[in-house]
């Protein structure tokens, strides 16, 4: 169907005197616009006398709008200056005429209708802009410029803001600007001169396209949006609104620029302004404190307007009033600011577009969003016949029935059925969206009687230092004694609450988040009835709760490889900011150690997975800012001499099984191949500046920052220890291992693992590990190596008591030993603690008994372990982790009591301990079954 076929399609005018009559227009129109004139006329007044001063432009638009438009932007172009106010104002009728018809026919769609009302404010702005500048640089009222920087506007611009900015322009609206310019054009001299220049030019072009003449208008212009408009010139300098934006901006004015883009003028200078103010946007924690100032502004703007109260449609706001078109942009963009400083896909400036994506990430049912997406569509439709009629910019519903009529009969409606369905849809937007910005007070009962000091005392700490965290905290506080009731242990539970608030350092954000999302009560309660350490964690860290919220918490673990990615993109987003790069780093890791945490104690996952997870987390970081920090550091000494380096896990790192609060051992290898230097603006020797990048590497990883630190780092195990450089070139490192290294440093490379830097040299280090294992042992002198060793560890540190998983006789460190000494003297290149076992067994050294039993053991003691860590960071103590401790404790060990695993603990340590030292005491074994040992 034709363009201009969809045209008959109009619906039937409105005439008091005579009625409704069917409105038809033949194709082509032969010559019959007088009965569109009359039949429109009836209804819309304005679109009547559209018709009558375009009918020679009429016919030529209907048999191709697309064609006419582009026409009609093309002769407003080439548009000589003088001439451009009376131009812009016969470009407004033309497009108006074009878009209403297609608006009221159908043969547009509602994005096409606004988004062509967009193309041409666009289109004028940058016009009028372009005129108003270049009059300013042809009187030399612009300093440097020439009529070269006419089509940028001399580093001017204006940004889009509201529905401009999402290219959702109402029929009849006005547009909101907020106009900037570059002032780093400008010689510090010239600054002065050129501002008032851009002021000048931007009242002219405001009037230009705002001032009513006998032709009418183009657009109300709005300049109020800019920061603090009372005090504040119509244009300003970006610096001096990224200073007003970063130090009183407010939460409505961060919603107002999810819709912001440029419009006119330097696009690119927009853009570059638009990205300094995104971390005033976009937060980097969810955002949930923006409920309660979007829900207060929405009281505000009720009592102001006068829009309280049961809703009737005569007279009523379909921007403004209850149910209407700014709740849902409220609910859309307050969702927004909560999530999308984590998730830029998010960042979308049009409303349904943004409620899709929200629907799709899982922050608004589908079914809500699918509704409120119709109602809005709906909503705008009836806000532009409302507009039609007279060409107002009002968003009221007619208070008279002639005037609804009118109304119904742009919609092609009948009255009755209209009201019916207006009421229906503005009350059940009232209610979606009511209840996400004010959810009814929860005053859930209580059995248990709580200690009234301890809770009196909490309006003391620094997190309920502000009156709106304190309001928001009222609101929590009957839900979480509530549920605080229901624990095991109550009042124990209570304490450990009051220890995690005594430690919160502000409670606005982390309240708020509670109160929008009070599943997350039950996640608290759990982890301060339970884990004290990981509560003390969350008191400091209370942003890690994203994670929660993110959609993506207790999905599947993603792997080493799905955690670089996601670190990458995190990374990626901080641009070339090396600290915000470290701290981004550094809060992402948060999060997913307080999720491998968070799924250890809820018994999501075992101590196996979790240590293979924490192991995961720190292979990720390393390798994911190592080539941050070498980018960082060849900015000044150059590109790294020679093939480059490589970093070399070890200990529990290059095994694969860390505890919560596992430092990193690490080694640095580089191979310069001969270069002595680099070459950069600051060059250094290859051995220096290997030197210096590993310590830029380790204080990337180790230093603390705003969001604390990533990991402490150990390079006590590089050849010759604290004595040897801090990196190591390879040829030394082959040197050393081959005629040097003592029978614990090779012990320690059957652990070693490659995990970032230059592939090939990765790949060269591990195939030499494999080289150093494989070569033949003496088996006796490397068993009273090892039994010598063992007995020095053990001279030199006691155990702490009997909940001591890691060291003693029999317990981790010792099987460990073991497990790396039946890998060497097999030759064995698997990393773990089992393989070197199995190892043993395969030489004849051990029996599979043996190997099971301490396998076994070893299993039981990394359970305790990775339990401690988690618990209360140090060695448990069962009187003092609680009874939520102690349930997660028996649990993942499988006891009936702490007094059966401790006997259970003792008696395994005893009997994995004699083991040991069976076996160091029979190396003559080896050698027999196929091994690489030798007697």
């Amino acid at each position: 169907m034709t363009f201009e076929q969809r045209i008959t399609r109009l619906p039937r005018a409105f005439d008091p005197e005579r009625g409704a009559e069917a409105l038809a227009v033949v194709p082509g129109l032969n010559g019959d616009l007088a009965r569109l004139v009359e039949g429109t006329g009836g209804s819309s007044p304005y679109l009547k006398s559209l018709i009558e001063k375009e009918r020679d432009w009429l016919p030529e638009a209907l048999s191709d709008p697309k064609s006419a438009l582009a026409a009609l932007f093309r002769e407003l172009r080439e548009t000589a200056p003088d001439r451009l106010p009376s131009a812009l104002r016969g470009g407004k009728r033309k497009v108006a005429l074009i878009t209403a018809l297609a608006d009221l026919s159908g043969a547009w769609q509602l994005e096409k209708v606004t988004g062509t009302l967009t193309d041409f404010a666009d289109l004028a702005s940058q016009l009028a802009l372009e005129a108003t500048i270049g009059a300013e640089i042809r009187r030399k009222k612009l300093p440097g410029a020439t009529e070269d920087d006419i089509p940028d506007a001399g580093g001017m611009v204006s940004l889009a803001m509201g529905k401009m900015g999402a290219h959702e322009l109402n029929y009849s609206s006005d547009i909101d600007l907020i106009c900037l310019f570059d002032e780093t054009r400008f010689d510090p001299d010239d600054y002065h001169d050129a501002r008032a220049s851009f002021i000048r030019a931007t009242r002219k072009m405001a009037a230009m396209l705002n001032d009513i003449t006998g032709e009418g208008y183009v657009f109300r212009t709005d300049l109020r949006l800019r920061p603090d408009p009372a005090v504040t010139p119509v244009c300003l300098a970006m610096e001096a609104a990224e200073r007003y934006y970063e130090s009183v901006g407010r939460t409505w004015e961060r919603a107002a620029y999810i819709k912001a883009r440029p419009s006119a003028g330097d696009l690119e200078a927009g853009a570059r302004f638009l990205e300094t103010l995104r971390p005033f946007v976009w937060r980097k924690h969810l955002d949930f404190a923006a409920i309660q100032d979007a829900h207060d502004m929405r009281l505000r703007i009720r009592e102001h307007k006068g829009l309280g109260g049961d809703i009737t449609l005569p007279g009523h706001n379909m921007k403004l009033g209850r149910g209407g078109i700014r709740e849902i942009e409220f609910f859309t963009q307050t969702r927004q600011l909560i999530a999308g400083g984590r998730d830029p896909y998010l960042r979308d400036r049009h409303t349904v577009p943004a409620l899709r994506k929200l629907a799709g990430k899982g922050w608004v049912p589908e079914d809500v969003a699918d509704t409120l997406a119709d109602h809005y569509r709906f909503h705008r439709e009836v806000e532009h016949r409302i507009q039609m009629v007279n060409d107002a910019q009002t968003h009221l519903l007619p208070k008279s029935e002639e005037g609804l009529e009118r109304i119904a009969c742009l919609m092609g409606r009948d009255l009755p059925g209209l009201e019916k369905e207006l009421r229906e849809r503005l009350t059940e937007v009232h209610e979606l969206t009511e209840g996400f910005f004010a959810p009814e007070d929860r005053k859930p009962l209580q059995d248990h009687a709580f200690d009234p000091e301890v809770i009196e005392r909490w309006q003391t700490y620094p997190a309920l230092r502000s009156q709106r965290a304190v309001e928001i905290f009222h609101r929590l506080r009957p839900e979480i004694l509530r549920r605080l009731s229901e624990t095991a242990r109550p009042d124990e539970a209570l304490l450990a609450l009051d220890g995690f608030l005594k430690g919160l350092p502000a409670g606005v954000q982390l309240f708020s988040l509670f109160d929008a999302n009070p599943q997350l009560i039950d996640l608290l309660v759990d982890i301060v009835g339970t884990a004290p350490e990981l509560a003390r964690h969350l008191s400091r860290n209370s942003g890690v709760f994203d994670a929660v919220i993110g959609g993506t918490f207790f999905t599947p673990w993603p792997g080493e490889d799905g955690l670089r990615e996601d670190l990458a993109a995190v990374l990626a987003r901080e641009g070339d900011d090396y600290e915000l790069k470290l701290d981004s780093a550094r809060r992402w890791a948060k999060e997913w150690r307080f999720r491998v945490g968070v799924h250890h104690l809820r018994g999501v996952i075992s101590a196996e997975e979790a240590g293979r997870h924490y192991a995961d987390l720190a292979t990720a970081c390393v390798s994911g800012l190592w080539p941050v920090v070498v980018e960082k550091f060849s900015q000044k000494h150059g590109p790294q001499p020679g093939r480059g380096a490589m970093m070399l896990g070890m200990g529990s790192l290059g095994a694969q099984r860390l505890n919560a609060s596992s430092d990193l051992d690490l080694i640095v290898i580089y191979d310069a191949a001969g270069v002595e230097a680099s070459e950069g603006r600051r060059p250094l020797a290859a051995r220096a500046y290997y030197a210096r990048l590993t310590q830029a590497m380790v204080t990337a990883l180790s230093a603390p920052m705003a969001q604390g630190r990533l990991f402490e780092v150990d390079m006590r195990l590089r050849p010759s220890g604290t004595q040897g450089p801090v990196a190591t070139s390879l040829a030394s490192f082959r040197n050393y291992q081959e005629n040097e290294a003592w029978t614990w440093e090779h012990l320690a490379l059957t652990r070693a693992r490659p995990v970032a830097g230059e592939a090939s040299l990765m790949d060269e280090v591990e195939t030499f590990r494999q080289e150093i294992l494989a070569r033949p042992r003496d088996a006796s002198k490397l068993c009273a190596d090892v039994a010598e060793m063992r007995a020095r560890i053990a001279a030199a540190k006691a155990p702490d008591g009997p909940w001591d998983a890691k060291i003693g006789a029999g317990r981790l460190q010792d099987v460990e030993l073991l497990s790396q000494s039946g890998a060497l003297l097999a030759g064995a290149k698997g990393r773990s603690v089992a393989e070197g076992l199995e190892a043993g067994v395969a030489i004849g050294w051990l029996d599979a008994a043996e190997a099971t039993e301490l396998a076994t053991t070893y299993g039981l003691f990394w359970q305790v372990q990775l339990a401690s860590k988690l618990l209360s960071g140090a060695t448990i103590k069962p009187e003092e982790i609680g009874a939520g401790g102690r349930a997660f404790l028996l649990r993942e060990t499988g006891d009936e009591s702490v007094e059966v695993l401790e006997a259970d603990m003792q008696d395994r340590a005893e009997r994995a301990g004699e083991i040991i030292s069976a076996a160091l005491a029979r190396p003559a074994h080896v050698g027999d079954q196929g091994g690489k040992g030798q007697t």
